[in-house]
C-alpha cells in the first residue's frame, strides 16, 4: 500500500498527466515540459512494476509493454546511444521461404524458438553461446494443422498458433513445456491463427484469429480473438471475443474510416466480423485490455479480456504526405533519392503493435507497414488513376511541376482503388498502403497519434545507404522499393533498460533495425540502427540459386523481433533477437547502451 507522500505525488502526477492530454498537440513545448514533469515525480516516489517482469518471461515479441520502471529506475534519459553488435546467426532453411519468422525466448533454458514456416514447425536453438547458435530439434505439429503461425513463452510453457490444413477451418493453439520440449495440450481456436501471447501474470493466452479468405474468395472466415484461461494448464477454459455484434453496425464504421468493402467471388458482401481480420495482439500493463490490429482494415479493436468481448473499434485514419516532415520518395523510376511532400495521404494500417505504460496511461506502439486486400480475382491496389481523379487538385502545381501521372511522380506508386472516391466517380483522395513509419498514440484518445516518425527513416536511409536506398529484402536495386511502401517497418518490441523504454523496429524492406527511446512519448529519440546485409549482387544471386547459404548476403527481411533484459541474458548484456524471413536466419544482437 502507498504512504500518504507516495498517493499525493501520484495524484499530481495524474493531474498532469490530464492536463496534457487537453494541451493542443501543436503547443509541443508546454506538452513536452508536462509529461517530463509527471516523469519526474512518478519514477522516484516507488517502484512501478514494468517490463522487467515481462521480459523475465520473454513477452516483448508479442506485444506486450511495460511501465516505466523496475528496481533500477533513475529520474530521466540515461543512454544517448546503442551499438548493436552482431552475435550469432542460425540458418533455419531456404532462401525466401520464410525459414525464420516470429521468434521467443525461454530464459531459464537459454533457448529460443522460432517459427519456420518453410518445414512447417517451431525450431529450437540453444542460446548458451550467442556467438554460436546450436540447433536442439524442432516442434512438429503436423498432426494438428498446416503451418505454424507465431510462437510466445512464458515461464515454461511454449505456445504454438496452428493454422488449419484448409486455412478457413478452425485452428489451434498447441502447448509445450518448454525445458523438456514435450506436448501438454492441443486448443482449438479460430480460424488463421495468426498470433498468439501471453498476459503479464501468465494466467490468459491470446489468439488473433485472423480468418482470411480461401484462395479464390468463395469462403470468407470470421475475424475473431480467443482468448484461453491457463491457471489449469491441463483444462484450459476458451472464450471468444467475436465481432458479430458489430455486423449490424457496418454502415456507422464505414463512416468512421473502419475500411469494410470484402465482396466474395458470389458478388456477396461480406459481413462485418468476416471481413475485420485480426493480425496481431498487445496487452495493457493491469492485462485487462487487448489492442489488436486490425491491419487491412486499417483499424485497432478493443477487447475487455475478462469477459472477452470486444468493446470497441477504432479507425487509425491517414497521415497527410503533403505535410513538412512527412515526405516520401514515390517512384522507383526517377533514378534518384526524391523525398518530397506530396498530395496524397498514407493509411496507417499497422502490422506488428506493442504497449508501455507510464504511471496508469497505457501508450501503442504502431509499425505502419501497410497491407493490400487481394483474393481471388479482386485487388483492391492500382496505379495512378489517370482520367478518374480531381484535376483541380492533382495538377502539375501539386507535383513539383510535373503531370501528377508522369512516372517521376505519383504515376508508380500504389494507391488503393476503394478509397477516396466521391460520388462523381473522380478520386478526389488518394490513399497509398502504409505510413512508413512508427507511430505513438495515446490508447484514452486514438483519434490521432500522439508521434509519428514522419520521413525519419526514410531520410535516415538515404543518408547512410544512399548506393541501395529503398533496396527490397530480395533485390539490392536502388529505389527498389519506392513505389510501394518504402523502408516498410513491420515489426516492433519494447525493451526496458534503466529508466528508459525504447521501442525496437525493424524495417522489412532494406532490412535494418531501429531503436528509438520513447520514454517520452512526444519527444522520441533515434538511438541507433544496424544492417547487417553487404548489397553483394553476387552473393545475392547465390543465396537465391542456393548455391550458397541464404543468408549469404546477410540478413534479409526482419519479421519478428524480441527483447531480452540483461537479467535474463546468457551474455548478461541486453540482447535483442531478430528472425529474418528472406535470408531465412535468426541473429542474435547484443546491447551496448552508452551515455
Amino acid at each position: 500500500m502507498l504512504d500518504a507522500n507516495h498517493a499525493s505525488i501520484l495524484a499530481n502526477k495524474d493531474q498532469l498527466i490530464t492536463k496534457w492530454i487537453t494541451v493542443a498537440p501543436a503547443d509541443q513545448k508546454l506538452r513536452r515540459k508536462l509529461a517530463r514533469t509527471a516523469i519526474s515525480l512518478v519514477m522516484p516516489a516507488f517502484f512501478i512494476t514494468g517490463l522487467a517482469a515481462c521480459n523475465e518471461d520473454n513477452n516483448g515479441i508479442n506485444g506486450m509493454g511495460g511501465g516505466i520502471g523496475t528496481g533500477d529506475v533513475s529520474v530521466g534519459s540515461v543512454y544517448s546511444k546503442v551499438n548493436f553488435v552482431p552475435a550469432g546467426s542460425y540458418v533455419h532453411g531456404s532462401f525466401d521461404e520464410s525459414a525464420a519468422e516470429i521468434i521467443a525466448f525461454h530464459p531459464a533454458s537459454r533457448r529460443s524458438f522460432v517459427v519456420n514456416a518453410q518445414n512447417k514447425k517451431v525450431d529450437v536453438i540453444d542460446l548458451t553461446d550467442i556467438n554460436s547458435p546450436t540447433f536442439i530439434s524442432s516442434l512438429d505439429v503436423a498432426d494438428i494443422g498446416s503451418t505454424v503461425n507465431s510462437v510466445a513463452v512464458h515461464g515454461d510453457i511454449v505456445a504454438l498458433a496452428v493454422q488449419a490444413n484448409i486455412k478457413t477451418d478452425k485452428g489451434h493453439v498447441v502447448l509445450y513445456n518448454a525445458s523438456t520440449l514435450e506436448r501438454i495440450s492441443s486448443i482449438e481456436v479460430g480460424a488463421l491463427p495468426d498470433m498468439v501471447t501471453f498476459t503479464a501474470d501468465g494466467n490468459t493466452l491470446l489468439v488473433a484469429n485472423e480468418g482470411e479468405p480461401d484462395d479464390d474468395y468463395i469462403i470468407d472466415a470470421e475475424g475473431s480473438v480467443s482468448v484461453i484461461n491457463i491457471i489449469d494448464i491441463n483444462r484450459p477454459i476458451v472464450k471468444t471475443a467475436s465481432f458479430d455484434s458489430y455486423n449490424s453496425q457496418k454502415q456507422s464504421l464505414i463512416d468512421s474510416g473502419v475500411r469494410i468493402f470484402g465482396q466474395k467471388a458470389d458478388g456477396s458482401m461480406s459481413s462485418v466480423a468476416e471481413d475485420l481480420e485480426p493480425e496481431y495482439i498487445a496487452v495493457s500493463q493491469d492485462g485487462k485490455t487487448a489492442y489488436v490490429s486490425l491491419q487491412e482494415n486499417n483499424a485497432i479493436a478493443l477487447i475487455d479480456i475478462n469477459s472477452a468481448t470486444v468493446t470497441g473499434i477504432k479507425a487509425l485514419g491517414a497521415k497527410d504526405h503533403a505535410q513538412v516532415s512527412n515526405e516520401l520518395d514515390v517512384s522507383d523510376k526517377d533514378g534518384a533519392i526524391h523525398i518530397t511532400t506530396w498530395p496524397i495521404m498514407g493509411m496507417y494500417m499497422p502490422d506488428a503493435i506493442a504497449t508501455y505504460s507510464i504511471g496508469k496511461k497505457t501508450y501503442l506502439v504502431t509499425a505502419n507497414e501497410g497491407d493490400a486486400r487481394e483474393w481471388g480475382n479482386f485487388s483492391e491496389e492500382m496505379r495512378y488513376p489517370k482520367g478518374q481523379v480531381n484535376t483541380g487538385k492533382y495538377d502539375a502545381s501539386a507535383c513539383h511541376g510535373l503531370d501528377c501521372a508522369d512516372k517521376k511522380a505519383l504515376g508508380r506508386l500504389a494507391f488503393s482503388s476503394v478509397m477516396g472516391r466521391g460520388n462523381d466517380g473522380l478520386y478526389n483522395t488518394l490513399y497509398s498502403f502504409g505510413a512508413r513509419s512508427f507511430s505513438i498514440w495515446d490508447t484514452e484518445n486514438m483519434s490521432t497519434p500522439i508521434y509519428d516518425s514522419g520521413s525519419l527513416m526514410e531520410k535516415y536511409i538515404a543518408e547512410k545507404y544512399p548506393n541501395n536506398f529503398n533496396a527490397s529484402n530480395d533485390n539490392n536495386g536502388f529505389d527498389n522499393r519506392s513505389d510501394n511502401k518504402g523502408v516498410e517497418p513491420e515489426g516492433v518490441t519494447i525493451g526496458q533498460v534503466g529508466s528508459q523504454t525504447i521501442a525496437f523496429v525493424g524495417l522489412e524492406r532494406i532490412s535494418s533495425i531501429m531503436a528509438f527511446d520513447v520514454t517520452d512519448p512526444i519527444n522520441v529519440k533515434l538511438l541507433g540502427e544496424i544492417n547487417t546485409r553487404s548489397f553483394d549482387d553476387a552473393k545475392l544471386s547465390a543465396a537465391h540459386a542456393g548455391t550458397a547459404l541464404a543468408n549469404a548476403d546477410g540478413d534479409l527481411g526482419p519479421e519478428g523481433l524480441t527483447f531480452v533484459s540483461s537479467k535474463n541474458s546468457p551474455s548478461g548484456k541486453p540482447l535483442l533477437l531478430v528472425g529474418f524471413e528472406v535470408s531465412g536466419s535468426s541473429r542474435v544482437f547484443e546491447l551496448d547502451f552508452l551515455k
